[in-house]
């Protein structure tokens, strides 16, 4: 079973930028997106659908910020303090190896004014599935693009945790399962994963006990793929579903309007019970997803990336629920009690104190909730989004 990664990409007009959070704007007709890394041949190989849009194609500048959401903009937009979680570790699994990581989260948070992270200062550490520092795994240009949105969203979320970013072999569930071991194992307060793949019976036995870590939230990407088939390891129920929204700039009174993202992954498992703590009525089984943050590609996020192709690489502007999922490890790293959870329960008995989101679809389901952003739960909102720390 391959994994697919939900990293989606586009490269918006170049805008000079100071240390202010640029805005992110539509996606244009000429920005069509083109694929990160082909899809493997052996079984069990990934096939990578990271999209990205060409800086020829679009007039980027690399060495400028985009127009993203950077960290002073989502802190508005989700009312989150601006410090907090210093003595906490959020840790990141991805597959491969990306060689400019350490460097390229350098030049993000500079950008932005956060704090320095590096190995030398004890911020960020990187390690392979087995939580040495040698030998890594081999280095790829489509999984070094979703490494980076990763440790620069959870940055933009709480600037003062520690980054543990823990690299598999390869992007199998074995191998991505037992890099959630080990970073459970060096001290992770929370594990943010942004791939999946398409649910089935010999994964969930694969995954289901490298995902159970009492105390430790396990996040998840819900998909990019719409109102479909649930994923692996999102529909765990020992796992926190993380679906998407599109978050824009108005003049509301909040300052922010949002809704369900087209394509935010939900959907109605086929293997999992209905956990106790869930109680949709239109799915007997576990449903996708659980909460909710900014993953829509066209109001996506500021991510700085080199180990790209060629010269592509610089800023970007990304999105996906891979964009969600470390967003919200990187508000419960600054709210400071994941040893109450073993599951996404603590959301749903704090589901008020989220912001609900009302308005768009991820797919055709006769405007059921399980595919409509409606008022209460729904599939590709779930209990909402961020509004401060209180739900976490």
């Amino acid at each position: 079973m391959s994994i697919r990664r939900f990293s989606i990409m586009i490269a918006a007009a170049a805008v000079a930028v100071s240390m202010a959070v640029p805005t992110a704007g539509p996606a244009t007709a000429d920005q069509a997106p083109a694929p990160a890394c082909n899809a493997g041949t052996a079984p069990g190989a990934v096939r990578c659908l990271a999209l990205y849009r060409s800086a020829h194609r679009t007039g980027i500048t690399p060495a400028t910020a985009p127009a993203g959401y950077g960290p002073a903009g989502l802190r508005q937009a989700y009312r989150l303090p601006g410090s907090g979680g210093a003595e906490r570790t959020i840790a990141i699994v991805d597959a491969y190896d990306d060689p400019n990581a350490q460097a390229d989260l350098a030049v993000y948070r500079k950008q932005y004014g956060l704090p320095e992270c590096t190995t030398a200062n004890g911020c960020f550490r990187k390690v392979n599935q087995r939580g040495e520092t040698a030998p890594l795994p081999a280095p790829h240009t489509g999984w070094a693009i979703e490494i980076s949105l990763d440790l620069d969203a959870v940055s933009a979320a709480c600037p003062d945790c520690h980054l543990l970013l823990v690299e598999g072999d390869r992007p199998e569930m074995p191998d991505l399962g037992e890099a959630v071991d080990t970073a459970v194992r060096m001290g992770a307060a929370a594990v943010t994963n942004s791939y999946g793949a398409d649910e089935s019976g010999e994964l969930i036995a694969q995954a289901a006990r490298h995902y159970d870590h009492p105390g430790v939230p396990i996040l998840a990407s819900s998909g990019d793929d719409g109102f479909r088939a649930a994923s692996v390891p999102a529909v765990l129920p020992t796992v926190i579903a993380v679906g998407g929204t599109s978050l824009t700039e108005d003049t509301t009174a909040r300052g922010w309007t949002e809704h369900a993202w087209s394509g935010a992954g939900s959907g109605c498992s086929a293997w999992i019970a209905k956990p106790a703590w869930q109680h949709d009525e239109h799915c007997g089984m576990r449903t996708v997803s659980d909460v909710s943050a900014v993953a829509d590609p066209a109001t996506g996020l500021a991510v700085y990336d080199t180990y790209e192709l060629g010269p592509d690489g610089g800023w970007l502007v990304v999105g996906g629920t891979s964009a969600s999922a470390p967003l919200v490890a990187g508000i419960i790293g600054l709210a400071g009690h994941s040893a109450r959870y073993r599951d996404a329960s603590p959301l749903y008995a704090r589901a008020k104190s989220l912001r609900d989101v009302v308005g768009g679809s991820n797919g055709f389901c006769g405007e059921d909730y399980l595919c409509t952003g409606v008022a209460g739960y729904d599939g590709p909102t779930g209990n909402g989004t961020p509004r401060g720390i209180t739900a976490f």
